[in-house]
């Protein structure tokens, strides 16, 4: 292993009640239903595909964007208000690798605008070498394409990479891009992320010696 690359949502922040009450928010404001389980079902894709597919609530690209992009504002007015928790161990295994001068990236199917308004807010920005989100590419999670880009930006092959990931469709993402994935169980239970490499209830404790014997 001689780079990481970390999901951000559920693995970094714990910021799933301020995504779930935006879509509520959202399906109030436009007067649409949201279906049982919706919010666990589209957990780490991107609006793009959740609005269409999931929640089926347009079909035409000008107002998916439309609704993707409002979404996400009333997100990031919730986190201003209510502020954003950094996830138990994270701070501390992102400056445990800065110091061992292992190479850091964000893969995440979430906006940049999201991304810099958490920054901002927490100083993690500092600790990455680079970052990739849902703006950067066209397919989103369980499609390889964030976590292989994330690879290139840290100018190492995929093989060498391993991934932080707390979603089943990120945990494929990263099969699929040929990567070892280190699964949390903040958003689903250990005895449900088998297809990882290696699983851990919480980041807490995990230290950059831990991640080079996975």
């Amino acid at each position: 292993m001689k780079g990481v690359i970390f999901d951000w949502d559920g693995v970094v922040i714990d910021s799933s009640a301020q995504h779930e009450r935006s879509w509520e928010l959202l399906a109030e404001e436009i007067q649409k239903p949201l279906p049982p389980g919706h919010f666990k079902a589209g957990f780490g894709k991107k609006n793009q595909e959740i609005i269409p597919g999931l929640l089926r609530w347009s079909d035409d690209p000008g107002e998916i964007r439309r609704l993707g992009e409002r979404k996400e504002e009333l997100y990031r007015e919730l986190v201003r208000e209510q502020g954003v928790a950094v996830l138990p161990g994270a701070r501390e295994l992102l400056v445990g690798l800065q110091k061992a001068s292992i190479p850091r990236s964000v893969g995440s199917s979430t906006p940049r605008s999201n991304l810099d308004a958490i920054f901002a807010a927490t100083g993690l920005g500092e600790l990455f070498s680079a970052v990739v989100c849902g703006d950067d590419v066209t397919n989103g999670k369980p499609a390889p394409d964030v976590f292989l880009l994330a690879a290139r930006r840290l100018g190492l092959d995929p093989a060498d990479c391993l991934v932080i990931e707390d979603a089943h469709v990120g945990i494929e993402a990263a099969r699929h891009a040929g990567m070892k994935v280190l699964a949390v169980a903040t958003t689903n239970p250990l005895g449900e992320l088998q297809l990882a490499t290696a699983a851990v209830p919480t980041l807490a404790g995990v230290t950059p010696e831990f991640l080079q014997h996975i």
